[in-house]
């Protein structure tokens, strides 16, 4: 230790005595101003409360009480899914025309071609549900509850690549650095369990076309206890949770008091915000090693629950494992949580890649509407299936009686939603009949955010974070809640 140690050192250091120090005190006015603005940034929704993790209410009453969402990541094809376009097989192989594409750009992949010919989808669609909606045989399971859902047809986005469409969906802006959907959730309204994270993330392995990128449920500028917890399979679920060998609980509850005494005295004297933020993700880290282990344990779930989602259920990571183990984390109150299945890139060997696509994802999907709506929990969780954008309607390279692909297009795509304050049986928005252009009630993907916050009891024009001197929301300057599929 220096021996010559000023004990006013520390006072020396603290950044609000140079301020104060600095021309006749007008630094500290200006420190004042800002920690004013920080204050403020803080108390969008209700006052910040001692605990920063604790449920924040609404700002009215809220019909959807959690949001699961499931991301099909790559761009699933509307085409050979959801949206039903006939006159394509009538007119399979003739050029896209003119007049339909209205000089719209097209990616590198497929703008030099010299053909761009109209493919329809070799897969048939039939009728389902009260209202007779149409829903491709790739997808029997959902077709099923087709009544319980709202498909919307007629989304559109304004990147038509991937990091920068997937990027836009998730957290409002093609730019990364923005907080995602869940982190503005668990920003706005806190959370409902002290023993488990607000916002969760689960993503089936394997399938790496697209990369995913962990800022895509990363918390931006907002505080970082709001960021998206990843969940894994196998004896870690959570990366460094667990006690080292030799650590015990006991020994590990007294470096965390002593941890948290520590932080204490810093943030008194820095006023860092984010130190209380470390206190409170260490105590929550800690309740975590028992609460994490509980929820991923499906060794207690009935046989007939596992025949529901169906055989993939019991295999850990799977998609079909991820959708149970949502049903489990919402019964659990997590305030957010994010599936991720990746594959759907389908530029070529469409037929045959969806089709493998659909086979994972449809029965578990379906599988837990009916699971949540068997256990009452379907009517305040919203569900949400979709990806960052749409499919041509030519088809990419080579086209020919069993194979083609098909490119990225943000014109149009299709997304559905289910229970949480949504209308059920409904189909909302419609594409020409090329199914190139959106023909009624476009939604853009700042309305879909301003209408899942609207579910949620918030405003998305008041659910704002004071950064770099502007306020920043997720819907940015824009957003028209969607009523006419509000129940």
């Amino acid at each position: 230790m220096n021996q010559h140690w000023n004990p006013h050192f520390d006072r020396l250091l603290s950044r609000r005595e140079l301020l104060k120090a600095s021309s006749a005190g007008f630094g500290s006015l200006a420190l004042a101003g800002l920690l004013g603005d920080a204050a403020r940034a803080g108390s969008v929704i209700g006052s910040a409360a001692a605990d920063p993790l604790a449920p924040k209410p609404p700002h009215f009453e809220a019909r959807a009480k959690r949001v699961i969402f499931l991301f099909m990541a790559g761009g699933p094809s509307q085409l050979e899914t959801f949206d039903y376009k006939p006159l394509l097989n009538q007119r399979n192989g003739e050029q896209l025309p003119d007049s339909v594409r209205m000089g719209q750009r097209l990616t590198g992949m497929s703008g030099n071609q010299s053909s761009l010919p109209l493919a329809g989808s070799i897969y048939k669609f039939d009728q389902h549900g009260r209202n007779g909606t149409w829903v491709s045989e790739l997808l029997p399971h959902t077709a099923k509850v087709v009544d319980d859902l709202c498909i919307v047809r007629s989304m559109f986005t304004e990147a038509i690549n991937h990091d920068p469409a997937i990027t836009f969906l998730q957290t409002g802006s093609q730019i990364s650095g923005r907080p995602s959907m869940g982190a503005w959730v668990h920003y706005g309204l806190g959370s409902d369990n002290a023993n488990l994270p607000a916002f969760v993330v689960l993503i089936t392995p394997g399938k790496v076309d697209q990369p995913l990128y962990a800022r895509l449920w990363g918390s931006g500028f907002l505080p970082s206890r709001h960021q998206g917890v990843q969940f894994r399979s196998g004896k870690e679920p959570v990366l460094y949770l667990n006690n080292p060998d030799g650590v015990s609980p006991e020994s590990r509850r007294l470096l965390l008091d002593c941890l948290k005494e520590l932080h204490e005295h810093a943030a008194e004297k820095l006023g860092d915000t984010e130190i209380d933020t470390r206190i409170s993700q260490y105590e929550m880290a800690y309740r975590m090693q028992t609460s994490v282990p509980e929820v991923m344990d499906l060794a207690g779930e009935p046989e007939h629950v596992f025949d529901l989602y169906g055989a993939d259920a019991k295999k850990p990571g799977t998609f079909a494992a991820n959708c149970l183990l949502a049903r489990r984390l919402a019964e659990r109150g997590v305030k957010f949580i994010q599936l991720y299945h990746q594959g759907w890139d389908q530029h070529g060997n469409l037929p045959k890649g969806i089709q493998q696509q659909c086979r994972e994802t449809d029965q578990a999907s379906a599988a837990l509407i009916t699971d949540l709506k068997q256990r009452g929990l379907l009517d305040d969780t919203l569900v949400v299936w979709g990806g960052e954008f749409g499919r041509t309607n030519y088809s990419q390279g080579k086209l020919t009686a069993t194979d083609y692909g098909r490119d990225h297009h943000p014109r149009c795509f299709t997304v559905w939603l289910a229970g949480g304050g949504v209308k059920p049986g409904l189909v909302y928005g419609s594409t020409d009949e090329f199914g190139y252009n959106i023909a009624t009630d476009g939604v853009h993907v700042h309305d879909f955010h301003a209408t899942l916050l609207h579910l949620l009891g918030v405003d998305h024009e008041r659910l704002t974070y004071f950064h770099q001197g502007r306020r920043f929301r997720l819907t940015d300057v824009h957003g028209q809640v969607v009523k006419a599929i509000l129940a």
